[in-house]
C-alpha cells in the first residue's frame, strides 16, 4: 500500500534476505543494511520472498497528533 508518513522512517536489517518491491523486482539485502523514508516521500511496502526470514527494525519520528501513516495526496 503506498503511504506516506508526517516526520521521518529509518530502518535497520537485523537479518537479510531477498525482498519484492512494489513494482514486482525482487532484490537482496543484506544483514545490516540501513535505510530511510523522509517525511512526506510516497512509499510502498515490501514483500518478503525466498525462504529467509527477515528482522527489521523500523523507528519513526512523527509529529504529534499525526497519525503514524497517511495516504497520499
Amino acid at each position: 500500500m503506498l503511504h506516506i508518513h508526517h516526520g521521518d522512517e529509518s530502518y535497520y536489517f537485523l537479518e537479510g534476505g531477498t525482498i519484492e518491491l512494489p513494482d514486482g523486482k525482487q532484490m537482496p539485502v543484506p544483514t545490516g543494511a540501513v535505510g530511510l523514508n523522509v517525511r512526506d516521500t510516497p512509499h510502498g511496502a515490501f514483500k518478503v520472498v525466498g525462504d529467509k526470514t527477515i528482522k527489521l527494525l523500523t523507528v519513526h519520528v512523527v509529529d504529534k497528533g499525526k497519525p503514524l501513516y497517511d495516504t497520499p495526496k
